[in-house]
């Protein structure tokens, strides 16, 4: 079955992948999930998912474990990274919960084999799902250790032949340093992959921008936590940074 991309919705995508950090389900609390901030994205996602828009997800675990910290602290590496996506898989059902008490119909795959909580990552269900209109929420990043969330988002978008991966984050785009750190930190409105590879600007990681320099798929990051961003962005407003070839 090929992944192939149907003509724009009115939206201005007919399919997409949403990028979300872990933390961005936890808000203001540290290490956990905080219901009202699911509800809110979950709320975005499903207006855009009504909209026509085919939505998939993938989400990362840092609220609850980041694979990273537990080898800094002696941990295994690989022990360590596999208790990171199970991370994943928990945010993974909090977001699919808050999505159902919506009325969205939603699926769970996950690249680690868990068949009592998620489906098995199986490609060709995933586009089944999609043309269905389901929101599918891929967990467990790519079901292998030292590989970052961003790269099971790449991979994961390519493969359902998604239009655009859309990263949420805590500023609003790329810039040049950290804005909350350097005032005089400018912003992108576009860049390539490779100038965001070679300046260092912690985009995603190299694998994850290689990837999408590879296969020609864009990527816009814009603030997750202005009210309606999601919204604004799968419409296509110029908001954000862009990083194209």
């Amino acid at each position: 079955m090929a992944a192939s991309k149907s003509s724009k919705t009115k939206t201005g995508y007919k399919r997409i992948l949403l990028k979300l950090s872990g933390e961005a389900l936890a808000g203001d609390n540290a290490h956990r999930i905080d219901e009202k901030v699911v509800h809110t994205i979950a709320q975005s996602v499903y207006e855009v998912s009504k909209s026509g828009v085919q939505v998939a997800l993938v989400i990362g675990g840092g609220n609850i474990y980041r694979g990273a910290d537990g080898e800094r602290m002696g941990m295994d590496r690989v022990t360590s990274d596999y208790m990171g996506m199970l991370a994943t898989i928990i945010n993974a059902l909090a977001l699919q919960n808050g999505l159902e008490k919506l009325g969205a119909i939603t699926r769970v795959q996950s690249s680690i084999e868990m068949s009592k909580v998620a489906e098995p990552y199986i490609r060709r269900r995933a586009l089944r799902h999609l043309e269905k209109g389901r929101i599918v929420i891929f967990a467990a990043g790519t079901g292998n250790p030292y590989f970052t969330t961003d790269t099971a988002a790449a991979l994961r978008a390519i493969e359902i032949g998604a239009d655009v991966i859309f990263k949420a984050t805590n500023v609003d785009g790329i810039y040049t340093a950290d804005p909350k750190k350097d005032p005089q930190a400018k912003k992108f409105k576009e860049i390539t992959y490779i100038d965001a590879i070679n300046k260092r600007l912690k985009v995603m990681d190299t694998t994850a921008l290689t990837l999408c320099m590879e296969n020609k798929l864009p990527i816009v990051v814009f603030d997750l936590h202005k009210a309606g961003n999601i919204r604004r962005v799968v419409a296509g407003e110029p908001i954000g940074t862009l990083v194209k070839n």
